[in-house]
């Protein structure tokens, strides 16, 4: 029997690996409860998740920088985190995700108001379970769509042999 060599040991991302990640779908929540609470709270929301965004981006540039750091082309590499990282978590994290849960909520509203005769509080409060609900069901296929979308478009104009920072 061969020996097998231990895999480096990864490095915690403590925006990904943390309760920290959760901030990212802040505006899901927000659009969520968007029936039953002011608008300003729900964009506020979006306040929340894209400045999880940023700090994100700028947490990957500064790691591909130190990376990077006596490399040629440090720029470009880090350029290329901050872009990829930020378009990637605005997709995946903030804009699709946030979309869908409104038009789920939505369309959950008007089919209550449709075939129920449940009060506007009840119809308001179940459309905003269904948007919490549909949170966790959302992110992955919305995650690998971002991923194809970007690996087919965006990320061919810098392609590399390294995994870009948001995947």
């Amino acid at each position: 029997m061969g020996s097998a060599e231990a895999a480096p040991p990864a490095v915690r991302d403590p925006l990904r690996d943390s309760w920290l990640r959760y901030l990212g779908y802040a505006n899901e929540v927000g659009e969520s409860f968007r029936a039953i609470v002011p608008v300003w709270l729900v964009w506020s929301t979006y306040g929340v998740a894209t400045t999880y965004v940023t700090v994100d981006a700028i947490d990957k540039g500064r790691r591909a920088a130190a990376a990077h750091e006596h490399s040629s082309g440090k720029r470009a590499r880090v350029a290329v985190a901050v872009v990829d990282t930020f378009i990637w978590q605005s997709l995946a994290s903030v804009a699709i995700p946030g979309f869908t849960i409104n038009r789920i909520c939505a369309a959950s509203l008007y089919l209550l108001g449709a075939m129920t005769r449940w009060p506007v509080s009840v119809r308001k409060w179940t459309t905003t379970a269904v948007g919490l609900s549909a949170i966790p069901f959302i992110v992955k296929p919305i995650d690998r769509s971002v991923d194809f979308l970007m690996d087919s478009s965006l990320r061919k104009l810098y392609s590399t042999e390294e995994t870009p920072p948001s995947s």
